[in-house]
């Protein structure tokens, strides 16, 4: 490997030797606040090292990796998920007994493996990121050891991911059959000089979108959505709506826009159905929900039903409005699941709607918080959540897509309803529930959030120019 190599692969490298390091840590002394001030850290330095590299790229290690500012811009916004995840998992794991600095080390295994998706150029590297990323997001869902529905939780994702994994590795292995290569661009070649698609690569097709229809929790495959997201500890839950389904768009994207699936009537029937599907499935099923935790399970179905149209624009506007939209949903995710995590203690987890009664009267700073949070997933003006959407809908216009687009508006209006029930409800009556105090690194963090979706909602045309500019296939 040459010098440029190891520059490129330095974020990497910081992520890999991070839960080592900890590791060593631990197994001399248990100091939970060294280990939680080493993994920010890293974190940040792992984010810092990207502008290290940005002045290499385009750079490619034959034939696995490739680097560029599509695959750069992603693993930024990975990190900066996880780190402020991670900000919001201070309080929350400092409180649960037992094993606690285990906790950092498996948030940096998942976070390498949701890195390595961002780069990946090749099924090895892609079946080996996300496995990384899977078997990581086992041990976080049961973290919390003595609640049943934690490992009730993690069992369920254990068993559907590993079909889901079985489906994704036949669907690749056919391919590999069809072809004789896994380089996204060498099985891009051949399908140039295929005018007809075979039964044994259409098979092939179908079975990885299976497996990745899986990890975004696409319908017919969101069975495990609002399980995993009620028995996982609320950072956790916020992990997986963030960190793990961006990193699989951000491979979702690369491969299918360098295969030109959009192009393929197949291909366009099956995601143009999966999209619809996830939209109404997702909508119809939260406005059911009385826990919040799975209100926000079935609504992130929905915003990936939402996102996946954009698959279909076959244009890098649409690309760069998918990446804004992810980076608008992740604020306004993490912001929700925030505010649950900091009222919750190791006897309660605070996620029944009722549990926030009166929240506005006891507790201003989250209620405002959670409402901006939640008016940004309605699409509401002046918030993030409208601008993304919008977008969406522009680049869907564009690319014809009226039918689609017709149906994401009427599915956001429907959202909207059940978005303000739990926002009239944090204005309602207090009930005599006693509140936990908020730590200084919940206050920074849920200031972030509230402060990004509200400048990307009232103020987006500098990060819109930035994609603009820089992000394209």
């Amino acid at each position: 490997m040459t010098e440029k190599d190891f520059l490129c692969l330095t974020p990497f490298l910081i992520l890999s030797i991070a839960p080592v390091v900890i590791m060593i840590v631990v197994s001399i002394l248990r100091n939970y606040k060294v280990v939680y001030g080493f993994s920010v850290l890293s974190l940040l330095a792992a984010f810092g090292s990207i502008f290290f590299v940005l002045p290499s790229i385009p750079h490619f290690i034959e034939p696995l990796l490739i680097f560029d500012v599509y695959s750069m811009f992603f693993l930024g916004i990975i990190i900066i998920s996880a780190l402020l995840v991670t900000f919001l998992s201070y309080d929350y794991i400092k409180q649960l007994e037992g094993v606690r600095e285990e906790y950092y080390i498996i948030i940096f295994t998942s976070t390498l493996g949701a890195s390595l998706l961002t780069v990946a150029n090749h099924f090895v590297l892609f079946f080996l990121g996300i496995e990384t990323l899977s078997i990581s997001l086992y041990i976080l869902i049961a973290f919390q050891r003595t609640k049943s529905n934690s490992i009730e939780a993690g069992i369920k994702y254990l068993i559907l991911a590993s079909v889901s994994s079985a489906f994704l590795l036949f669907g690749m292995a056919l391919i590999y059959t069809a072809f004789g290569t896994m380089q996204f661009s060498a099985i891009v070649a051949a399908l140039v000089t295929d005018e007809h698609l075979s039964p044994l690569v259409i098979s092939g097709f179908g079975m990885m979108l299976v497996g990745v229809g899986f990890k975004l929790a696409l319908v017919p495959f969101h069975m495990w959505t609002p399980d995993v997201y009620q028995g996982a500890p609320a950072p956790v839950s916020a992990y997986i709506a963030t960190v793990s389904k961006g990193a699989v768009m951000a491979i979702l994207i690369r491969f299918f826009f360098i295969l030109k699936g959009f192009s393929n009537h197949y291909l366009f029937v099956a995601v143009s159905g999966i999209a619809i599907l996830s939209m109404f499935v997702g909508n119809i099923l939260a406005i059911r929900q009385k826990n919040i935790k799975r209100l926000l399970g079935y609504s992130s179905i929905a915003n990936m039903g939402y996102l996946i149209i954009i698959l279909l624009t076959g244009s890098n506007r649409g690309i760069q409005a998918s990446i804004f939209y992810l980076i608008s949903y992740f604020f306004t995710t993490i912001g929700a699941f925030g505010v649950i995590a900091l009222l919750s203690t190791k006897e309660y987890e605070v996620e029944k709607i009722e549990d926030f009664k009166g929240l506005f009267w006891k507790r201003p700073w989250l209620a405002i918080v959670f409402t901006i949070s939640l008016l940004s997933l309605a699409g509401i003006p002046v918030t993030a959540g409208f601008i993304a959407k919008f977008y969406v809908i522009l680049e869907g216009m564009k690319a014809g897509l009226m039918v689609l687009i017709i149906l994401m508006i009427i599915n956001s209006v429907i959202g909207l309803y059940y978005y303000l029930r739990i926002i009239t409800t944090l204005f309602s009556a207090p009930n005599d529930t006693k509140l936990p105090e908020l730590s200084l690194f919940g206050n920074i963090t849920l200031a972030i959030v509230a402060v990004g979706i509200l400048l990307l909602g009232i103020y987006p045309g500098w990060l819109i120019d930035i994609i603009t500019r820089f992000v394209s296939l």
